[in-house]
């Protein structure tokens, strides 16, 4: 992923020079937080790992269709749970906020006419549709399209007990990208709990859940079993994903006929 010839595709360290010749298909918008991640993944896992699959479905995509697609820079603030903000760095970013973000970033890159753009999001707490469907009324011919990487295929079918975060799936994921970033022998259990009240776990109404009650190490899932080579196949398989959609949203029209 470090090699050169990637520059024109990961705006993290592309010079005018290496983009200013080139036209690109669409833009993807990696989008994480700043929060603990149990005791052994660093606070910026979610977007270390959501710029890391976009920049690989980047690559896949160039070589196997021959478009060029920018990797922007990852916004690395999130929203927080309640239990979760008050702990030390963890920073909890409003949806007001949010907004203004993606708002200045569309209507940037719309100016210059690059008219698709993908969020490829890594952080649970982050929900964007009201603010695609605000934005798809203010820029009416842009394409936003936004995707949570650690949900494109099933976790089942990749780790032996996936959870919901610093777990198997993002703790295998890290060690596979960024292994020197990983210390397995400081991980917490990640054990959890959830609510007492039946129609919350059934899903009848959602609330968020209060951390400092769900977890004390802060991890949801046991990371214990993780491995490089699992994250390396569920990466990779999910990268192969997003570089098909990237071709699909490249070609155009993406309604089928009345």
């Amino acid at each position: 992923m470090n090699n050169p010839s990637n520059r024109s595709l990961d705006l993290s360290t592309a010079a005018y020079g290496d983009t200013r010749n080139l036209d690109y298909a669409l833009a993807v918008l990696p989008w994480g937080a700043t929060e603990p991640h149990n005791y052994h993944l660093p606070y910026l896992t979610d977007c270390l790992l959501s710029h890391d699959v976009a920049l690989d479905a980047a690559i896949i995509a160039r070589e196997k269709y021959g478009i060029n697609v920018m990797i922007l820079p990852p916004v690395n603030f999130g929203a927080q749970n309640p239990g979760q903000r008050e702990l030390k760095f963890c920073i909890h970013t409003r949806t007001e906020t949010q907004k203004a973000i993606l708002t200045d970033i569309a209507t940037s890159l719309h100016a210059q006419g690059i008219h698709t753009l993908v969020i490829i999001n890594g952080h649970g707490g982050n929900t964007f549709k009201g603010i695609i469907r605000d934005l798809a009324a203010e820029l009416p011919d842009m394409t936003i399209a936004v995707s949570d990487w650690f949900k494109v295929l099933p976790a089942k079918d990749y780790f032996d007990n996936p959870g919901d975060h610093a777990d198997e799936l993002e703790t295998s994921v890290m060690m596979y990208y960024h292994p020197e970033l990983v210390d397995l022998s400081k991980a917490g259990s990640g054990a959890s709990t959830g609510f007492k009240a039946q129609s919350l776990r059934e899903g009848v109404a959602w609330l968020p859940r209060n951390w400092s009650r769900v977890s004390i190490d802060t991890g949801i899932g046991d990371p214990s079993k993780s491995t490089a080579d699992k994250g390396a196949r569920f990466a990779t398989a999910v990268a192969e994903k997003y570089a098909d959609l990237f071709r699909e949203l490249a070609g155009g029209d993406i309604y089928e006929p009345l």
